[in-house]
């Protein structure tokens, strides 16, 4: 399996799981001059930007170890961005770092992880 495919089979995951607790998508992959913010769900009034991270192992460290402060602050940018773009007045927001280990499925969803 290639990195790639890794990633997009987290993605994949991670979004039932979202689902699954009762987030709705409201979109994936999205894009700016910041970088991408792999998910954007919500929960109730709350909306959330979550950062996959899959794993097919322990080697490299756990999957919520990738996300380091740089890659936080680029979330924290293009989260930003796309509220500027979305919406007049900013909703209760979090961010969410969704942990993936392949090829179990296992998928551990990390609220606030930018504290």
């Amino acid at each position: 399996m290639s990195n790639l495919s890794t990633g997009k089979r987290g993605e994949e995951l991670a979004a039932q799981a979202l689902q699954q607790a009762g987030y709705e998508i409201v979109a994936r992959n999205w894009r700016c001059r910041y970088g991408e913010v792999d998910i954007i769900a919500k929960l109730g009034g709350k909306l959330c930007f979550v950062e996959v991270k899959a794993r097919r192992g322990s080697a490299h460290g756990a999957p919520q170890e990738a996300v380091n402060a740089h890659k936080r602050g680029q979330i924290a940018k293009a989260a930003a961005c796309y509220l500027a773009e979305n919406y007049a007045s900013e909703p209760e927001c979090c961010f969410i770092s969704a942990a993936v280990l392949l090829p179990q499925g296992e998928v551990e969803l990390i609220e606030d992880f930018l504290l």
